[in-house]
Protein backbone atom coordinates (compact mmCIF):
# COMPACT_ATOMS: atom_id res chain seq x y z
CA UNK A 1 0.00 0.00 0.00
CA UNK A 2 1.06 3.54 -0.59
CA UNK A 3 0.41 7.13 -1.35
CA UNK A 4 1.60 8.94 -4.08
CA UNK A 5 0.69 12.46 -5.72
CA UNK A 6 0.64 13.26 -9.03
CA UNK A 7 0.39 16.93 -10.84
CA UNK A 8 -1.27 18.28 -7.21
CA UNK A 9 -3.67 14.64 -6.40
CA UNK A 10 -2.82 12.33 -4.35
CA UNK A 11 -3.63 8.67 -5.52
CA UNK A 12 -3.76 5.63 -3.43
CA UNK A 13 -2.56 2.25 -4.69
CA UNK A 14 -3.58 -1.01 -3.14
CA UNK A 15 -2.92 -4.46 -3.91
CA UNK A 16 -5.66 -7.26 -3.54
CA UNK A 17 -4.39 -11.20 -4.40
CA UNK A 18 -1.39 -9.88 -6.36
CA UNK A 19 -2.91 -7.18 -8.41
CA UNK A 20 -2.34 -3.19 -7.67
CA UNK A 21 -5.38 -1.17 -7.59
CA UNK A 22 -5.19 2.92 -8.23
CA UNK A 23 -7.54 4.73 -6.76
CA UNK A 24 -7.68 8.64 -7.11
CA UNK A 25 -8.41 10.80 -4.48
CA UNK A 26 -9.63 13.88 -5.81
CA UNK A 27 -7.56 15.57 -3.37
CA UNK A 28 -4.12 17.59 -2.52
CA UNK A 29 -4.58 17.66 1.23
CA UNK A 30 -2.12 14.96 1.89
CA UNK A 31 -4.06 14.36 5.45
CA UNK A 32 -7.50 14.17 3.56
CA UNK A 33 -5.90 11.57 0.92
CA UNK A 34 -4.34 9.28 3.86
CA UNK A 35 -8.02 9.62 5.62
CA UNK A 36 -9.39 8.34 2.46
CA UNK A 37 -6.91 5.63 1.96
CA UNK A 38 -7.67 4.06 5.26
CA UNK A 39 -11.22 3.89 4.73
CA UNK A 40 -10.38 1.94 1.03
CA UNK A 41 -8.11 -0.42 3.18
CA UNK A 42 -11.24 -0.92 5.43
CA UNK A 43 -13.67 -1.46 2.91
CA UNK A 44 -11.06 -3.70 0.42
CA UNK A 45 -10.36 -6.00 3.12
CA UNK A 46 -14.06 -6.22 4.28
CA UNK A 47 -15.27 -6.52 0.90
CA UNK A 48 -12.33 -9.45 0.81
CA UNK A 49 -14.50 -11.56 3.53
CA UNK A 50 -17.61 -10.73 2.67
CA UNK A 51 -18.58 -7.88 5.68
CA UNK A 52 -19.74 -5.47 3.44
CA UNK A 53 -23.41 -4.28 4.57
CA UNK A 54 -25.35 -1.32 3.78
CA UNK A 55 -25.51 1.84 5.36
CA UNK A 56 -28.92 3.37 6.53
CA UNK A 57 -27.31 6.58 7.22
CA UNK A 58 -25.06 7.20 4.02
CA UNK A 59 -25.70 10.36 2.48
CA UNK A 60 -25.29 10.73 -1.24
CA UNK A 61 -22.57 13.42 -0.59
CA UNK A 62 -20.93 10.60 0.98
CA UNK A 63 -21.89 7.54 -1.71
CA UNK A 64 -20.44 10.57 -4.89
CA UNK A 65 -16.98 10.60 -2.96
CA UNK A 66 -16.75 7.05 -2.75
CA UNK A 67 -17.61 6.86 -6.43
CA UNK A 68 -15.45 9.93 -7.30
CA UNK A 69 -12.55 7.65 -5.89
CA UNK A 70 -13.19 4.85 -7.92
CA UNK A 71 -11.70 4.17 -11.31
CA UNK A 72 -15.41 4.16 -12.66
CA UNK A 73 -15.47 8.19 -12.24
CA UNK A 74 -15.06 9.78 -15.67
CA UNK A 75 -14.55 14.01 -16.21
CA UNK A 76 -18.44 14.51 -17.20
CA UNK A 77 -19.94 13.05 -14.09
CA UNK A 78 -18.22 15.78 -12.42
CA UNK A 79 -20.15 18.64 -14.27
CA UNK A 80 -23.53 17.09 -13.77
CA UNK A 81 -22.21 16.49 -9.37
CA UNK A 82 -21.48 20.06 -9.63
CA UNK A 83 -25.94 20.47 -10.09
CA UNK A 84 -26.56 17.13 -8.26
CA UNK A 85 -24.71 17.70 -5.23
CA UNK A 86 -26.57 21.10 -4.17
CA UNK A 87 -30.10 19.19 -4.19
CA UNK A 88 -29.21 15.59 -2.94
CA UNK A 89 -25.96 15.79 -1.18
CA UNK A 90 -27.51 16.47 2.80
CA UNK A 91 -30.15 13.32 2.08
CA UNK A 92 -29.42 9.80 2.98
CA UNK A 93 -29.17 7.44 -0.14
CA UNK A 94 -31.83 5.35 0.92
CA UNK A 95 -34.66 8.09 0.67
CA UNK A 96 -33.90 9.20 -2.54
CA UNK A 97 -36.87 8.63 -4.64
CA UNK A 98 -38.65 9.30 -8.21
CA UNK A 99 -40.54 11.82 -6.58
CA UNK A 100 -37.60 13.35 -5.06
CA UNK A 101 -35.99 13.49 -8.66
CA UNK A 102 -39.07 15.04 -10.24
CA UNK A 103 -38.70 17.78 -7.53
CA UNK A 104 -35.28 18.30 -8.63
CA UNK A 105 -36.44 18.51 -12.54
CA UNK A 106 -38.76 21.13 -11.76
CA UNK A 107 -36.30 23.06 -9.67
CA UNK A 108 -33.71 23.07 -12.27
CA UNK A 109 -36.21 24.17 -14.82
CA UNK A 110 -37.32 27.16 -12.25
CA UNK A 111 -34.39 28.40 -11.70
CA UNK A 112 -33.51 28.44 -15.39
CA UNK A 113 -36.71 28.43 -17.62
CA UNK A 114 -34.20 27.76 -21.13
CA UNK A 115 -33.05 24.38 -19.96
CA UNK A 116 -34.22 21.73 -21.95
CA UNK A 117 -35.45 18.27 -20.89
CA UNK A 118 -32.77 16.33 -22.15
CA UNK A 119 -29.88 17.96 -19.91
CA UNK A 120 -31.95 16.94 -16.65
CA UNK A 121 -32.02 14.11 -18.33
CA UNK A 122 -28.21 13.70 -18.50
CA UNK A 123 -28.51 14.72 -14.34
CA UNK A 124 -30.63 12.33 -13.66
CA UNK A 125 -28.54 9.22 -15.57
CA UNK A 126 -25.78 10.56 -13.56
CA UNK A 127 -27.27 10.06 -10.56
CA UNK A 128 -28.75 6.85 -11.37
CA UNK A 129 -25.28 5.48 -13.03
CA UNK A 130 -23.98 6.24 -9.18
CA UNK A 131 -26.70 4.62 -7.34
CA UNK A 132 -25.75 1.31 -9.86
CA UNK A 133 -22.49 1.71 -8.86
CA UNK A 134 -23.39 1.57 -5.26
CA UNK A 135 -25.40 -1.79 -5.68
CA UNK A 136 -22.44 -3.44 -7.78
CA UNK A 137 -20.28 -2.37 -4.78
CA UNK A 138 -22.29 -4.08 -2.42
CA UNK A 139 -23.21 -0.46 -0.74
CA UNK A 140 -27.01 -0.45 -1.83
CA UNK A 141 -29.24 -3.40 -2.15
CA UNK A 142 -31.31 -1.98 -4.58
CA UNK A 143 -31.41 1.09 -7.34
CA UNK A 144 -34.38 3.58 -5.64
CA UNK A 145 -34.30 4.80 -9.08
CA UNK A 146 -34.22 2.16 -11.51
CA UNK A 147 -37.61 2.51 -13.27
CA UNK A 148 -37.23 6.22 -13.39
CA UNK A 149 -38.66 7.73 -16.58
CA UNK A 150 -36.85 10.32 -18.60
CA UNK A 151 -38.73 12.81 -19.74
CA UNK A 152 -39.33 12.61 -23.59
CA UNK A 153 -36.67 14.61 -25.06
CA UNK A 154 -37.62 16.81 -28.11
CA UNK A 155 -35.84 16.28 -31.51
CA UNK A 156 -33.71 19.48 -32.30
CA UNK A 157 -32.27 20.50 -35.68
CA UNK A 158 -28.71 19.10 -36.17
CA UNK A 159 -27.04 21.92 -38.02
CA UNK A 160 -24.87 21.02 -41.72
CA UNK A 161 -21.55 22.44 -42.84
CA UNK A 162 -23.02 23.79 -46.60
CA UNK A 163 -20.20 23.26 -49.56
CA UNK A 164 -19.90 27.22 -49.40
CA UNK A 165 -19.29 27.32 -45.82
CA UNK A 166 -16.28 24.50 -46.34
CA UNK A 167 -13.68 26.51 -47.96
CA UNK A 168 -14.16 29.70 -45.55
CA UNK A 169 -13.73 27.11 -42.61
CA UNK A 170 -10.69 25.44 -43.61
CA UNK A 171 -9.41 28.98 -44.92
CA UNK A 172 -9.58 30.33 -40.98
CA UNK A 173 -8.39 27.19 -39.57
CA UNK A 174 -4.82 25.82 -39.37
CA UNK A 175 -2.59 23.42 -37.43
CA UNK A 176 -3.78 20.66 -35.82
CA UNK A 177 -7.55 21.90 -36.10
CA UNK A 178 -7.15 22.27 -40.13
CA UNK A 179 -6.43 18.64 -39.70
CA UNK A 180 -9.21 17.96 -37.45
CA UNK A 181 -11.51 19.66 -39.69
CA UNK A 182 -10.59 17.64 -42.56
CA UNK A 183 -10.82 14.18 -41.32
CA UNK A 184 -14.18 15.35 -39.48
CA UNK A 185 -15.71 16.36 -42.76
CA UNK A 186 -14.23 13.04 -44.90
CA UNK A 187 -15.00 10.33 -42.13
CA UNK A 188 -17.40 11.39 -39.78
CA UNK A 189 -15.57 10.27 -37.13
CA UNK A 190 -16.08 11.52 -33.15
CA UNK A 191 -13.75 14.28 -31.64
CA UNK A 192 -12.77 11.71 -29.15
CA UNK A 193 -11.10 9.35 -32.21
CA UNK A 194 -9.80 11.90 -34.20
CA UNK A 195 -7.39 13.00 -31.01
CA UNK A 196 -7.18 9.22 -30.41
CA UNK A 197 -5.76 8.26 -33.67
CA UNK A 198 -2.71 7.22 -34.33
CA UNK A 199 -0.25 6.77 -37.29
CA UNK A 200 -0.29 3.33 -37.37
CA UNK A 201 -3.72 3.02 -37.90
CA UNK A 202 -3.43 3.69 -40.89
CA UNK A 203 -2.97 1.67 -43.99
CA UNK A 204 -1.92 3.74 -46.72
CA UNK A 205 -1.49 0.90 -49.00
CA UNK A 206 -5.02 -0.26 -48.66
CA UNK A 207 -5.97 3.62 -48.30
CA UNK A 208 -7.97 3.06 -45.09
CA UNK A 209 -7.68 3.71 -41.34
CA UNK A 210 -8.70 1.80 -38.36
CA UNK A 211 -10.85 3.28 -35.50
CA UNK A 212 -9.44 1.77 -32.70
CA UNK A 213 -10.92 3.94 -29.73
CA UNK A 214 -14.25 4.43 -29.77
CA UNK A 215 -16.99 5.66 -27.94
CA UNK A 216 -19.31 3.22 -28.59
CA UNK A 217 -18.23 -0.78 -29.05
CA UNK A 218 -20.04 -1.00 -32.74
CA UNK A 219 -17.19 1.67 -33.66
CA UNK A 220 -13.92 -0.37 -32.74
CA UNK A 221 -11.75 -1.22 -35.15
CA UNK A 222 -14.36 -0.39 -37.89
CA UNK A 223 -12.05 0.68 -41.08
CA UNK A 224 -13.15 3.80 -43.25
CA UNK A 225 -11.78 3.94 -46.73
CA UNK A 226 -9.70 7.47 -47.43
CA UNK A 227 -10.91 9.88 -49.47
CA UNK A 228 -8.46 11.17 -52.19
CA UNK A 229 -8.02 14.64 -50.47
CA UNK A 230 -7.70 12.87 -46.81
CA UNK A 231 -5.30 10.68 -48.21
CA UNK A 232 -3.33 13.10 -49.26
CA UNK A 233 -3.22 15.44 -46.51
CA UNK A 234 -2.31 12.21 -44.47
CA UNK A 235 -0.05 11.42 -47.00
CA UNK A 236 2.23 14.81 -46.29
CA UNK A 237 2.06 14.46 -42.96
CA UNK A 238 3.14 10.70 -42.67
CA UNK A 239 4.97 9.87 -39.75
CA UNK A 240 6.06 6.46 -38.48
CA UNK A 241 4.11 6.38 -34.96
CA UNK A 242 2.05 8.14 -32.81
CA UNK A 243 -0.72 10.29 -32.57
CA UNK A 244 -2.36 11.85 -35.77
CA UNK A 245 -3.21 14.76 -34.01
CA UNK A 246 -1.15 16.25 -31.58
CA UNK A 247 -0.01 19.98 -30.52
CA UNK A 248 3.56 20.25 -30.01
CA UNK A 249 3.57 17.14 -29.63
CA UNK A 250 0.93 16.71 -26.94
CA UNK A 251 -2.27 15.50 -27.50
CA UNK A 252 -5.10 17.81 -28.09
CA UNK A 253 -7.75 17.84 -25.67
CA UNK A 254 -10.23 20.99 -25.91
CA UNK A 255 -10.69 23.03 -29.22
CA UNK A 256 -13.75 25.05 -27.92
CA UNK A 257 -11.65 28.69 -27.83
CA UNK A 258 -9.91 27.76 -31.23
CA UNK A 259 -13.10 26.37 -33.18
CA UNK A 260 -14.75 29.52 -31.85
CA UNK A 261 -12.14 31.56 -33.42
CA UNK A 262 -12.04 29.67 -36.50
CA UNK A 263 -15.85 30.52 -36.97
CA UNK A 264 -15.63 33.93 -36.12
CA UNK A 265 -12.71 34.88 -38.88
CA UNK A 266 -14.39 32.34 -41.74
CA UNK A 267 -17.52 34.84 -40.85
CA UNK A 268 -19.70 31.52 -40.74
CA UNK A 269 -22.35 31.04 -38.52
CA UNK A 270 -22.08 29.11 -35.81
CA UNK A 271 -21.46 24.78 -35.89
CA UNK A 272 -20.64 22.69 -33.36
CA UNK A 273 -17.26 20.21 -34.59
CA UNK A 274 -19.72 17.43 -33.44
CA UNK A 275 -21.94 19.28 -36.65
CA UNK A 276 -18.75 17.75 -38.81
CA UNK A 277 -20.56 14.29 -38.16
CA UNK A 278 -23.98 15.20 -39.22
CA UNK A 279 -22.33 16.85 -42.39
CA UNK A 280 -20.51 13.57 -43.16
CA UNK A 281 -23.63 11.66 -42.35
CA UNK A 282 -26.19 13.82 -44.19
CA UNK A 283 -23.69 14.50 -47.40
CA UNK A 284 -23.75 10.24 -47.55
CA UNK A 285 -27.54 10.71 -47.68
CA UNK A 286 -27.69 12.88 -50.36
CA UNK A 287 -25.01 10.88 -52.16
CA UNK A 288 -27.91 7.81 -52.13
CA UNK A 289 -26.00 5.88 -49.83
CA UNK A 290 -27.70 3.04 -47.71
CA UNK A 291 -28.78 3.60 -43.53
CA UNK A 292 -27.13 0.33 -42.96
CA UNK A 293 -23.44 1.25 -44.65
CA UNK A 294 -24.01 4.91 -43.26
CA UNK A 295 -23.62 3.53 -39.81
CA UNK A 296 -21.40 1.19 -40.68
CA UNK A 297 -18.99 3.85 -41.36
CA UNK A 298 -20.02 6.59 -38.68
CA UNK A 299 -19.97 3.39 -35.92
CA UNK A 300 -23.55 3.90 -34.83
CA UNK A 301 -24.60 2.26 -31.71
CA UNK A 302 -28.05 1.41 -32.03
CA UNK A 303 -29.07 -1.86 -30.41
CA UNK A 304 -28.91 -5.94 -31.85
CA UNK A 305 -30.28 -5.15 -35.36
CA UNK A 306 -27.38 -2.70 -36.85
CA UNK A 307 -24.77 -4.65 -34.89
CA UNK A 308 -26.21 -7.29 -36.56
CA UNK A 309 -25.72 -5.53 -40.36
CA UNK A 310 -22.08 -5.12 -39.54
CA UNK A 311 -20.97 -8.22 -40.93
CA UNK A 312 -22.77 -7.36 -43.80
CA UNK A 313 -21.16 -4.32 -44.98
CA UNK A 314 -18.03 -5.19 -46.49
CA UNK A 315 -14.92 -3.24 -47.18
CA UNK A 316 -16.00 -2.61 -51.56
CA UNK A 317 -19.10 -1.08 -50.28
CA UNK A 318 -17.79 1.18 -48.17
CA UNK A 319 -15.22 2.32 -50.95
CA UNK A 320 -18.13 2.29 -53.04
CA UNK A 321 -20.00 4.88 -50.28
CA UNK A 322 -16.88 7.08 -50.35
CA UNK A 323 -16.84 7.20 -53.99
CA UNK A 324 -20.41 8.38 -54.03
CA UNK A 325 -19.22 10.81 -51.50
CA UNK A 326 -17.19 12.37 -53.47
CA UNK A 327 -18.38 12.67 -56.89
CA UNK A 328 -22.00 14.39 -55.07
CA UNK A 329 -19.29 16.69 -53.28
CA UNK A 330 -17.69 17.14 -56.70
CA UNK A 331 -20.94 17.88 -59.10
CA UNK A 332 -22.67 20.13 -56.00
CA UNK A 333 -19.58 22.35 -55.54
CA UNK A 334 -19.35 22.12 -59.82
CA UNK A 335 -23.27 23.73 -59.81
CA UNK A 336 -22.56 26.33 -57.32
CA UNK A 337 -19.19 27.59 -59.19
CA UNK A 338 -21.37 27.85 -62.23
CA UNK A 339 -24.70 29.50 -60.48
CA UNK A 340 -21.80 31.79 -59.40
CA UNK A 341 -20.30 32.46 -62.58
CA UNK A 342 -24.49 33.37 -64.23
CA UNK A 343 -24.39 35.56 -61.13
CA UNK A 344 -21.13 37.57 -61.65
CA UNK A 345 -21.92 37.69 -65.78
CA UNK A 346 -25.09 38.97 -65.03
CA UNK A 347 -24.04 41.60 -62.60
CA UNK A 348 -21.56 42.90 -65.50
CA UNK A 349 -24.08 42.86 -67.72
CA UNK A 350 -26.34 44.55 -65.80
CA UNK A 351 -23.97 47.02 -64.47
CA UNK A 352 -22.83 48.27 -68.19
CA UNK A 353 -26.55 48.47 -69.84
CA UNK A 354 -26.41 51.33 -66.44
CA UNK A 355 -23.44 52.67 -67.82
CA UNK A 356 -24.93 53.08 -71.89
CA UNK A 357 -27.84 54.56 -70.06
CA UNK A 358 -26.21 57.18 -68.19
CA UNK A 359 -23.59 57.92 -71.33
CA UNK A 360 -27.00 58.42 -73.35
CA UNK A 361 -28.64 60.46 -71.19
CA UNK A 362 -25.17 62.94 -70.59
CA UNK A 363 -25.35 63.01 -74.43
CA UNK A 364 -29.30 64.02 -74.54
CA UNK A 365 -27.95 66.41 -71.80
CA UNK A 366 -25.68 68.16 -74.05
CA UNK A 367 -27.02 68.31 -77.27
CA UNK A 368 -30.35 70.02 -75.65
CA UNK A 369 -28.67 73.21 -74.79
CA UNK A 370 -27.67 73.62 -78.37
CA UNK A 371 -30.55 73.52 -79.73
CA UNK A 372 -31.41 76.02 -77.83
CA UNK A 373 -29.22 78.18 -78.79
CA UNK A 374 -29.53 77.33 -82.02
CA UNK A 375 -33.55 78.48 -81.90
CA UNK A 376 -33.04 81.16 -79.98
CA UNK A 377 -30.92 82.93 -82.71
CA UNK A 378 -33.31 82.11 -85.44
CA UNK A 379 -35.70 83.96 -83.24
CA UNK A 380 -33.48 86.39 -83.21
CA UNK A 381 -33.22 86.76 -86.86
CA UNK A 382 -37.27 86.20 -87.46
CA UNK A 383 -37.57 89.58 -85.50
CA UNK A 384 -34.86 91.21 -86.97
CA UNK A 385 -36.46 90.43 -90.49
CA UNK A 386 -40.02 91.89 -89.35
CA UNK A 387 -38.32 94.86 -87.65
CA UNK A 388 -36.99 96.01 -91.13
CA UNK A 389 -33.41 95.29 -89.76
CA UNK A 390 -29.79 95.50 -92.38
CA UNK A 391 -29.61 92.84 -94.48
CA UNK A 392 -26.16 93.43 -93.69
CA UNK A 393 -26.02 92.56 -90.08
CA UNK A 394 -28.60 89.66 -91.04
CA UNK A 395 -25.85 87.89 -93.28
CA UNK A 396 -22.89 88.89 -91.22
CA UNK A 397 -24.68 86.72 -88.86
CA UNK A 398 -25.77 83.86 -90.47
CA UNK A 399 -22.73 82.08 -90.87
CA UNK A 400 -22.87 81.03 -87.16
CA UNK A 401 -26.22 79.49 -88.02
CA UNK A 402 -26.74 76.24 -89.59
CA UNK A 403 -28.75 77.22 -92.55
CA UNK A 404 -28.14 80.83 -91.99
CA UNK A 405 -27.65 81.93 -95.62
CA UNK A 406 -31.22 80.68 -96.62
CA UNK A 407 -32.85 82.54 -93.65
CA UNK A 408 -31.68 85.53 -94.79
CA UNK A 409 -32.87 84.79 -98.81
CA UNK A 410 -36.27 84.24 -97.30
CA UNK A 411 -36.05 87.80 -95.21
CA UNK A 412 -34.47 89.60 -98.24
CA UNK A 413 -37.81 87.87 -100.24
CA UNK A 414 -40.14 88.53 -97.66
CA UNK A 415 -40.78 85.44 -96.45
CA UNK A 416 -39.55 85.76 -92.82
CA UNK A 417 -43.01 88.00 -92.64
Amino acid sequence: MSLLKRGNKWYVYLYRDGIRHQYATGTSNRKRAEKIQDKLKEELNDRRFGLVESDPTMTFEELAARFIVSGSFRPHHEYHLGFLLPFFGAFPVLRITRSLAEEFRKLRRARNPKITDATVNRDLSVLRRILYWAVDEQLLAANPLARLKMARERRTRRQVLSLTEEPLLLGATKGHLYAMTIIALDTGMRRGEITSQRWEDVDFSQKTLFVTRSKTPEGESREIPLTNRLLTFLTEQRKPEGLVIDFRGRPVRVVKRAWKTALKNAGVRHVRFHDLRHTFNTRLMEAGVLQEVRMALMGHSAGSRVHSTYTHIELPTKRNAIRRLEQWVSDQSQQLKSEQEKQNASSENTGSEIAQREIGTETVEEEIPNRSRVGTRGETQGRNCRDGGDVESQTSAAPEVRGGSETVRRCVAGEGK
